[in-house]
């Protein structure tokens, strides 16, 4: 794919072409109209977070060159800097479709666990299919967001819409334990030195960030790790441990009075400096810049 044609697609640009749409400005956009939305023919690298249940019909699309498939019932959840690419839907498709800043997200979020299993497992699987029983239950959630979105006049509205949106991610999580309790009975070592390996990030990236210690936890060397996870995942060690660490930033950034230096402490980076380099490498800004969007 030539990168010099891949264009960002943005919150703005997609409230424009979304038909029937509520939202917070900027932040959050519901539509329950996917057959009126103008979906990206071309390469755009998503700068949202994007979750979509198919209701009737198909489609498909190219995510980072993986050619997928969403039919009636199937949930997809794609996260900010994927690229889509040759969105096409048949005639008769149709779904709901809910659109998150990344700013918003991290409103969301207070914990990295709260979503960590959801995020992680849509990076391989992003789209999933759900039973009857969780279909309504996340038709429940998107109509019960759109009453309150649109609650233009509820002083508490933006609070109301954070919650709702917790909670819906809980309940998709679960729906994660689901299909991971199936897979597991035909795991393959590979996803299971995966599993074990996210499990650890989870519990230590705050203080271990080095892809050997993790190899160790393991028992086995560090560049099988590595392999396996590339394999499985598509992404190396390094990415994951990162993605978690700049996600903790995130959080602590937005929803903590702390300064970057005790987040800096909290993390244990060797100082401030080196956590501001590392965050404009991983996020475009500079902590503080960050904070005050």
């Amino acid at each position: 794919m030539d990168k010099k044609k891949i264009i960002d697609l943005s919150m703005r640009v997609t409230q424009v072409t979304h038909s029937g749409t509520d939202f917070i400005d900027g932040d959050v956009l519901l539509s329950d109209r996917l057959n009126k939305a103008s979906m990206p023919t071309s390469p755009h690298r998503m700068t949202f977070i994007l979750v979509a249940l198919c209701t009737k019909g198909e489609c498909t699309l190219s995510l980072d060159t993986q050619q997928l498939t969403i039919r009636k019932n199937d949930v997809v959840i794609i996260s900010d800097r994927h690229i889509v690419d040759n969105f096409q839907s048949s005639d008769d498709a149709d779904g709901l479709v809910m659109i998150l800043s990344v700013n918003f997200f991290y409103e969301v979020v207070s914990n990295v666990s709260d979503v960590s299993m959801l995020f992680c497992f849509s990076r391989k699987h992003p789209v999933v299919t759900l039973t009857d029983s969780e279909v309504e239950l996340f038709r429940s959630y998107f109509f019960m967001l759109k009453e309150k979105v649109g609650a233009t006049d509820n002083h508490f509205r933006r609070d109301i819409v954070r919650t709702l949106i917790l909670a819906m991610f809980y309940d998709l999580s679960n729906v994660i334990v689901r299909i991971q309790e199936s897979e597991n009975r035909k795991q393959t070592r590979a996803d299971a030195i995966f599993t074990q390996f996210i499990k650890l990030v989870e519990h230590n990236f705050r203080i271990e960030r080095r892809v050997g210690w993790y190899a160790e936890q393991l028992c086995i060397t560090p560049k099988y790790l590595s392999e396996t996870v590339k394999t499985v995942s598509n992404r190396t060690p390094n990415d994951w441990i990162d993605s978690y660490v700049t996600l903790e930033m995130r959080v602590l950034l937005k929803t903590t009075t702390k300064s970057i230096k005790e987040i800096s402490d909290e993390l244990h980076f060797p100082n401030q400096s080196f956590l501001g380099k590392f965050f404009r490498e991983h996020v475009g800004v500079s902590p503080s810049a960050y904070r005050r969007q």
